[in-house]
């Protein structure tokens, strides 16, 4: 009699073989994440490499001073030969950052201040240069200035409309005219309402303060659950809200 799919013994027979699908996609889920972050490492190292030893005289490149130092040596002979290739990975990114801080060590003298004001103000006079001198500016401000500003907590908004809540970050407290011109006998807060899945996008919003629940969750947690449209949630799938309570609260009120 032929067995069925269904039956108990056809179903133990192929078990081991699941078993094993099991631990290969566990496996991939380890592995995946470091193979692909070190070889986006291993490739942009390369990249700036291949971007910046072409600048750097070719009597100094590795090979090169290796060659001078040892090449003469009867063991260094016997063992490399007379030619020998050396690629070091990464010196063209030492030499980027030494490059890079001597630049800034530069622009923040006085000297420096002024040398740079001299060229954007040659840059400004150029119209198609202009533009996309100061976007790369901007954008450069942006992600690498150092600022004491930031979003210190997580919060919940009532929006687009009532009864719908979406994640915000605190930003301050509304100052002049903003604070003055909106009607309200209350602190204004402006928070930050990120979009999903890209959070570098969003609306400034500015709300009363009695319609802002805090969140007990980092700000990083909080971002996580934006740019996962809620599937990673901080402390687990079924994590509970940090502030239940205060979330009935408004919503009764």
């Amino acid at each position: 009699m032929t067995k069925q799919p269904h039956d108990p013994e056809h179903r133990r027979r192929w078990r081991p073989f699941a078993g094993l699908r099991n631990n290969f996609l566990t496996g991939l889920v380890v592995v995946a994440p470091i193979a692909i972050t070190l070889w986006l490492i291993w490739t942009f190292v390369g990249w700036i490499d291949g971007w910046v030893l072409p600048f750097v005289p070719k009597a100094y490149h590795p090979d090169m001073l290796i060659q001078r130092w040892f090449g003469e040596s009867d063991w260094f002979i016997s063992i490399f030969g007379e030619n020998v290739t050396v690629n070091i990975r990464g010196l063209g990114v030492v030499i980027f950052l030494l490059f890079t801080v001597f630049v800034g060590w530069i622009a923040k003298g006085l000297i420096g201040r002024q040398f740079i004001a001299w060229g954007e103000t040659i840059v400004d006079r150029i119209p198609v240069l202009r533009s996309l001198y100061n976007g790369i500016k901007q954008i450069a401000e942006t992600v690498f200035a150092q600022s004491e500003a930031k979003f210190d907590k997580a919060c919940l908004v009532e929006y687009p409309r009532k009864g719908i809540w979406a994640i915000a970050f605190i930003s301050t407290t509304a100052k002049g005219e903003i604070d003055s011109k909106i009607p309200v006998d209350e602190d204004l807060i402006s928070v930050f309402l990120p979009t999903t899945p890209n959070p570098t996008s969003g609306f400034l919003l500015f709300v009363p303060r009695h319609s802002v629940i805090e969140l007990g969750m980092g700000v990083e947690d909080a971002a996580k659950l934006v740019i996962s449209a809620g599937l990673v949630y901080p402390g687990g799938k079924n994590g509970e809200p940090p502030n239940p309570e205060a979330v009935k609260a408004l919503v009764k009120e």
